[in-house]
């Protein structure tokens, strides 16, 4: 992938776990830290653009989505209530675009516009409030971005926030998918089989054939994966593992391990040409040697796809890759002033302590390990 494609500057101020933050991104981005630092709440502004720009979605509904602004606002704000922020995106062809929005909530608890500016290689396209907006303060309850009706001269951006994909498949909701009729667009799996069934069926057989492919790796006895709908019409993967019997024997997700649903989903997802891919822990259930190979799998991804990775990680597997550079690697550091993140480079003598032989994951895990973790091995006792 074009290195400079994509997310490319990122400033938060009174986001969730997170008081001030500026940083760089770049075509894959790992997100270190300990639990509850904010890996996932970086990951949700992602998602909140997305929410804002969708159809369905909106300001208003992105608000309260996450429990108003009351929740979204770091606790650490202080003089500066208002929730920030502010990202630099560029487009395949080169358009550079900065959008910045700033909202609070007003006496009923509503959100309110309180900045909202969008430029196109540095030309201002868009600065609120405006006279409008002050003749008629309404109007502040919702962006430019989801307004059909005034955002075609921005709708590349638009529609860029708009392709953000989410992923973070549950195994037991793919299983029980009738707990989660209706849903459309489910990150956790709630419709994932359904997405694999529309999906065209020359594209979606080539896929199913490369996911078998790979899955074979990771499980060799299966031979093959294919997709059937039952007599409901409800769809099922259903894979053909090795068997004492010829035809081998045929099992569908219900019987896959936690592990092979999590590869199929992040397999199938990878394959998708959307916008910047948003990844929880993808190696979750998975064997140490598939972890270590799934940053090159995502670096091969992204060759084909051209889009941008951002994923967050606790696994030390994961972060052995030789591949992954320093300022790919984002630390997340909770403190008394909200989580603090910078970029591994950043850390002292990283680039020495990596020329003599560490590994990143000996540089960087040990910065996000709690202090005082061995106690937990004293629970219990009486």
């Amino acid at each position: 992938m074009n290195g400079d494609r994509g997310f490319r500057r990122l400033r938060l101020q009174n986001w969730k776990n997170f008081a001030r933050v500026e940083v760089e991104l770049q075509s894959r981005v790992f997100l270190v830290g300990p639990n509850a630092s904010g890996k996932s709440n970086f990951l949700d502004l992602f998602r909140f653009l997305r929410d804002i720009a969708s159809s369905g979605g909106g300001f208003q509904e992105a608000v309260r989505r996450r429990g108003g602004v009351s929740a979204i606002r770091c606790l650490a704000a202080r003089r500066y209530p208002e929730v920030e922020l502010e990202v630099e995106v560029r487009q395949p062809d080169g358009t550079q675009w900065t959008y910045e929005l700033s909202f609070h909530q007003d006496n009923q608890r509503r959100p309110l516009v309180r900045r909202e500016r969008i430029a196109k290689n540095g030309d201002r396209l868009v600065d609120r409030p405006n006279a409008e907006d002050r003749a008629d303060p309404v109007r502040l309850t919702q962006t430019y971005v989801e307004q059909v009706n005034v955002n075609q001269p921005f709708r590349d951006l638009v529609e860029f926030f708009a392709s953000v994909r989410y992923l973070h498949l549950v195994p037991q909701i793919i299983r029980e998918p009738a707990r989660w009729v209706g849903t459309v667009g489910d990150p956790y799996g709630g419709d994932f089989l359904e997405q694999v069934a529309d999906t065209q069926e020359k594209t979606r057989d080539a896929r199913l054939r490369r996911i078998g492919d790979a899955l074979r790796v990771a499980v060799p006895q299966l031979e093959e994966i294919e997709l059937k709908r039952d007599k409901r019409g409800t769809p099922h993967l259903r894979g053909r593992y090795k068997h004492w019997r010829p035809q081998g024997s045929w099992q569908d997700e219900e019987q896959f391990s936690d592990g092979t649903l999590r590869l199929m989903g992040l397999l199938w997802v990878v394959m998708e040409k959307h916008g910047p891919l948003l990844l929880e822990e993808p190696e979750l259930s998975l064997h140490p040697e598939i972890v270590r190979a799934l940053p090159q799998m995502l670096a091969r991804a992204q060759r084909r796809t051209d889009r941008q990775i951002l994923l967050s990680t606790h696994s030390p597997d994961l972060l052995r890759d030789e591949g992954i550079g320093l300022d790919e690697v984002l630390l997340l550091l909770p403190g008394d002033e909200g989580t603090v993140v910078s970029t591994a480079h950043s850390l002292r003598d990283a680039r020495d302590l990596l020329s003599g032989g560490l590994s990143l994951a000996d540089i960087v895990i040990p910065q996000t390990r709690p202090e005082d973790a061995i106690q937990l091995t004293l629970f219990g006792d009486t």
